[in-house]
């Protein structure tokens, strides 16, 4: 393949919507429901992706000029190895996903029950920045109920990944759909992003909100009375 052909087939490969990467620049992408992820992802054990990222973070910091044999840096690479996967990054791994038991609905509560305010932390995964934000979840029983603590839990596994907010909303809506067996779930979330706001643009002031609304609360009725529960 001669030189302009190779640079024309580079150019394609390196477009989306016609747009180049460096023309979209820090715009989000939401390429999909599912957290892209290499088929062999858990082909090796979480103390031997520690081990490596230990030695890539430690080049990363090389590069950059620090000096390692501080010992205030030297512990640095496997302390953001560890946090990489046994915190902030857990999410990732299927065997942290929290395991959710139903109980019958013995009160016949069959209005909406809301957990508000549900704090999490996530990171852009276009700049493994921090998102800091709020979930609001909401469901209506379809005959069966969860622990309160385990819907906090569902934010959190899947807040604990790179993400795009969008795709967050969706995946934490699809996992209540699918645990509490209704389509009668709603959720909303409020966040800050870092990536906007210390780096980019640099702005402190704005917040993304986005939401998920399933069932009968994909009305003006349910969303109003969720929006006054949220407000009080």
């Amino acid at each position: 393949m001669n030189t302009n052909r190779l640079i024309k087939e580079l150019t394609k490969v390196s477009k989306l919507n016609g747009f180049s990467f460096d023309d979209i620049g820090d715009d989000h992408l939401y390429t999909g429901l599912e957290t892209p992820m290499k088929p062999d992802a858990f082909l090796i054990s979480d103390e031997e992706k520690k081990e490596k990222i230990a030695i890539l973070f430690k080049e990363i910091m090389d590069v950059m000029g620090l000096d390692l044999t501080d010992d205030s840096l030297k512990g640095t690479p496997k302390r953001v190895a560890k946090m990489y996967i046994d915190e902030i990054f857990s999410g990732l791994n299927p065997n942290n996903k929290p395991k959710i038991a139903l109980f019958d609905n013995k009160y016949q509560y069959n209005q909406m029950l809301v957990e508000k305010n549900i704090t999490f932390y996530s990171n852009c995964e276009h700049h493994f920045v921090p998102i800091i934000g709020k979930a609001h979840i909401a469901y209506i029983s379809s005959g069966k109920v969860i622990g309160l603590s385990k819907l906090n839990r569902i934010v959190q596994y899947y807040a604990k990944r790179p993400q795009v907010q969008e795709r967050l909303t969706n995946q934490i809506a699809e996992e209540l759909k699918t645990s509490l067996q209704t389509e009668n779930v709603a959720v909303i979330i409020d966040a800050k992003h870092l990536c906007v706001s210390s780096r980019g643009i640099k702005d402190d002031t704005s917040a993304t909100v986005t939401s998920y609304y399933g069932g009968e609360f994909n009305t003006p009725e349910k969303i109003n009375e969720l929006l006054n529960y949220l407000k009080g």
